[in-house]
Order: structure tokens, then C-alpha cells, then sequence
């Protein structure tokens, strides 16, 4: 099984600080990528350039203290990139792609962390800006190549994937446009919510991020914002899911996915 978890430290120093690093050593995934690092390359060095055993590689935004991915992984790769050729958000350290090809397959696993518009319009503005970059960016990779996107898409697709979601139609996040956007990736491109595929019908149990405000953790009115995204090949290696709860490293939880292939 090759165990994959991805999660928004919201801070990898706090999230550190919390204890992400005993639970990864405990929960020892193959690979997990990571985002809002909100570090720079020095904060990183000597410190979290290994996690838990894993090897760490970023994408880092230009921005002190703000955005940022990585991928951690025991396996090693044939290339990393970083960055999907937009000059806008590559400045934001938003995109990390890590490639384990074999003779047999052509496997991508990315580590994504998409523009959140809650601030404002400009923001919003930003997001579509970005979703309507990243789309054709999905589309060619998947011409090319199996792939599993990971990460905070900051957009909750369905009624199911939030509580309070009558209250939320006018919000960044659960926006008609957003939604629409996920359903054209599933629907017309093909990928597959690898958790949904799992767990079809969950509602509270499938959310990944609560707001700071009020008591939103203690009684779990969330967001599901982070996804696995695969190529259908993939995606039906998928095996178990689970969304882990027990401890808080972040405003996000961790969620993995064991998938049935090996990376060598």
C-alpha cells in the first residue's frame, strides 16, 4: 500500500509546535504533502528539511511568513517541479509536483494549495484568475500522465461537504462559480474525489477545515476544503480513508488515502 496524506500546517512551525512531528513518525505515511508552510527556505534549513524520516522538497512563496508547499516522501523521485508556469501564483509557492515513473507508470503526486478568497474581492478576483490557469494545467497533465493532486482547494463542492451551507451560498468557498469549476474537473475532465469515491455519503465526519471563530472545532461546524484529485487508474487503487481528528496541528486535518500500487 502506498499511504498518502496531505495537510495544511497553517504554519509548519506551529504546526510543529503542536506535535505534527510525533504524530507523522506514529501515522508514518509514505508521502505527505503539505501547504501554507509560511516559511522561507532559511526558516527550513537544518530543521524540516526531514520529517519523520521523509525527505522534504518545496515550492516557497516570494512573500515572507505567507503561502507556501512541499512534499514529504520516502521514495525516491525522477523529478520535482515546482511551480505551473503562471508567474502570478508561482510567487505564491502554490504548486509542487513530484514524479515517480517507472517502466510500467508515469505517476505524479502534487501538493496544491489554492488562493482563498475570504479576505475580499480582489482575493476572489485572484481565485478565478487562478482556477481558470490551473484548469488546462490539470488537462494536459492528465493527457500525459496518472497523477493525484493533493491538498486545500479551498472549495467545499456540495451541500454535504459543509454545515452550515443555506448560510454559506454567498460566501468564497461555496460560491456557485467555485462549485461549478469543481464539477467541470470531475464531470468533463475526468479526475476523481478519491474520498467521495469512499465515502459517498459522509457529511460530518468528511470535514477538514473550522474557522478559529467561536467554537466551530468543539462542535464540528466545518468545511471539507482538502482533496485528493486522481486520475480514474488511480483513484480506483484506493483502498482506505481517513480524516484524523484526535489531535488539532491546524485550523485543517490531516486526511490520507492507502492506495494499492507501489512507488519504488
Amino acid at each position: 500500500m502506498f499511504k498518502l496524506t496531505s495537510l495544511n500546517l497553517n504554519g509548519i512551525r506551529s504546526a510543529a509546535a503542536k506535535g505534527v512531528e510525533a504524530w507523522l513518525e506514529q501515522h508514518a505515511p509514505d508521502c505527505i504533502c503539505v501547504q501554507e508552510i509560511r516559511a522561507l527556505q532559511p526558516d527550513l534549513q537544518g530543521r524540516f528539511e526531514v520529517l519523520a524520516g521523509l525527505r522534504g522538497y518545496f515550492h516557497l512563496a516570494e512573500k515572507k511568513g505567507y503561502s507556501g508547499v512541499g512534499i514529504y516522501t520516502r521514495h525516491a523521485h525522477s523529478d520535482v517541479i515546482a511551480g505551473f508556469g503562471s508567474p502570478e501564483f508561482d510567487a505564491e509557492g502554490r504548486y509542487l509536483e513530484a514524479r515517480f515513473d517507472t517502466p510500467e507508470r508515469k505517476l505524479s503526486v502534487i501538493s496544491g494549495y489554492f488562493p482563498s478568497g475570504s479576505s475580499g474581492p480582489e482575493r476572489q478576483a485572484a481565485k478565478y484568475r487562478f482556477l481558470d490557469q490551473f484548469y488546462p494545467v490539470l488537462a494536459r497533465l492528465k493527457a500525459e500522465r496518472e497523477f493525484i493532486l493533493c491538498g486545500d482547494v479551498n472549495i467545499a463542492h456540495k451541500e454535504i461537504d459543509l454545515k452550515n451551507w443555506k448560510s454559506n451560498q454567498k460566501n468564497s468557498g461555496f460560491l456557485p462559480e467555485e462549485r461549478a469549476w469543481m464539477t467541470k474537473v470531475l464531470d468533463e475532465l475526468g479526475l476523481v474525489d478519491v474520498y467521495r469515491r469512499l465515502q459517498p455519503e459522509a457529511t460530518g465526519a468528511a470535514y477538514t477545515w473550522w474557522s478559529n471563530r467561536g467554537q466551530a472545532w468543539a462542535n464540528n461546524v466545518g468545511w471539507r476544503l482538502d482533496y485528493h484529485l486522481a486520475t480514474a487508474a488511480v483513484a480506483a487503487l484506493a483502498r482506505r480513508e481517513s480524516i484524523y481528528k484526535e489531535q488539532k496541528f491546524s485550523d485543517h486535518a490531516p486526511i490520507t488515502i492507502e492506495y494499492a500500487m507501489t512507488i519504488r
